[in-house]
């Protein structure tokens, strides 16, 4: 979680309402999973696992270590850490994604300070084929932007290809860049800017890759995925208001988007896909009355999954901004 651009911030403040209101206006019988492991405080990337059902992984944001988590979304358990070797020191850990060989890639491409660093790096590991606690020895991509350094939280690997993605957050100037056909261990991989993007802090593609699905802090919206671009405006996903909204995949069967943010005993929110309006071959949406896929942890209905409430915007403000100027400060720029 970072600071807030400042006329979103002016947007909140002018909002009236109240903690009561927001406190009324909550859902009852909300329903969905919790991050319970007290390492994890900082979620800031999600990924569904193709080979363990319900499962998904997670990261730290930063001050945390080289380390990956696989949670039950059953329990809300942590039921494996990777330890990563044969990399440097992670500086801001934004995204995870799994690609379609089979290896999840973590985006350590945060840069707080808008081009501190004139570099940012891409882990690559294989998912491990049991839960458990381990140790692997991961690849490690450096990454430069063909423009310049920026700052950036939202790291894609499209399905089917398995090119990488990367979403830059900008209040006025975001980009999606596009990797090079594949990766190289030895040298630098140059990302193209390819098409222009509003403040994202996550996104993820749909397990067809014919949707991509980006979030920000107070919008969501999917976009037709046509000839390595995002199509057209995008359609509005009614995505839940979280204070510090950091994450979203797609569940492995492609019928659910899940939503997560920071902070300890964090929850991540579930909201059915909605049929493409173009028809690109996305899962049309549950049945009422039927059993959510594994790993979908219930309706955004049983969550507030449209929107936030006034009240809920300006309770949310002093906490969003207290914490994002006390993480700001204690960071450094590390070599």
């Amino acid at each position: 979680m970072r600071l807030l651009p400042l006329t979103a911030v002016i947007a909140l403040v002018v909002l009236p309402g109240s903690a009561a209101a927001a406190a009324e206006s909550a859902p009852a019988g909300a329903s969905g999973f919790t991050i319970t492991d007290p390492r994890i405080k900082e979620s800031s990337g999600l990924a569904a696992s193709r080979i363990h059902p319900g499962v998904y992984w997670t990261h730290n944001d930063s001050d945390d270590g080289p380390y990956v988590y696989a949670v039950d979304s059953a329990t809300g358990k942590t039921v494996a850490r990777v330890t990563l070797t044969g990399i440097g020191t992670p500086r801001d850990v934004e995204a995870i994604s799994l690609g379609p060989d089979g290896q999840l890639y973590v985006g350590d491409i945060g840069d707080n300070l808008n081009g501190t660093w004139d570099h940012v790096w891409i882990y690559r590991f294989p998912e491990p084929k049991q839960l458990a606690d381990v140790t692997v020895k991961a690849e490690q991509f450096t990454v430069k932007y063909a423009d310049g350094a920026r700052n950036a939280e939202a790291l894609m690997v499209h399905p089917v290809t398995g090119r990488v993605y990367i979403a830059s957050k900008s209040e006025d100037k975001g980009g999606l860049y596009e990797g090079p056909k594949e990766l190289s261990a030895s040298g630098t991989n140059v990302f193209r800017r390819v098409a222009d993007l509003p403040w994202v802090t996550d996104g993820a593609f749909s397990p067809d890759g014919g949707r991509l699905t980006l979030r920000g802090y107070f919008f969501a919206k999917t976009y037709p995925w046509k000839d390595g671009k995002p199509e057209g405006e995008g359609e509005r996903v009614d995505a839940p208001w979280q204070g510090q909204a950091e994450s979203v995949t797609y569940s492995a069967d492609g019928g659910t988007l899940l939503f997560g943010s920071e902070g300890e005993s964090s929850r991540v929110v579930a909201v059915p896909v909605k049929p493409a309006s173009g028809g690109s071959g996305t899962p049309a949406p549950a049945k009422p009355g039927a059993t959510p896929a594994a790993g979908a942890p219930g309706p955004a209905g049983e969550q507030g999954g449209g929107g936030f409430t006034k009240g809920a915007a300006v309770l949310a403000v002093g906490t969003v901004l207290v914490l994002g100027a006390k993480r700001l400060l204690r960071r450094r720029p590390r070599d």
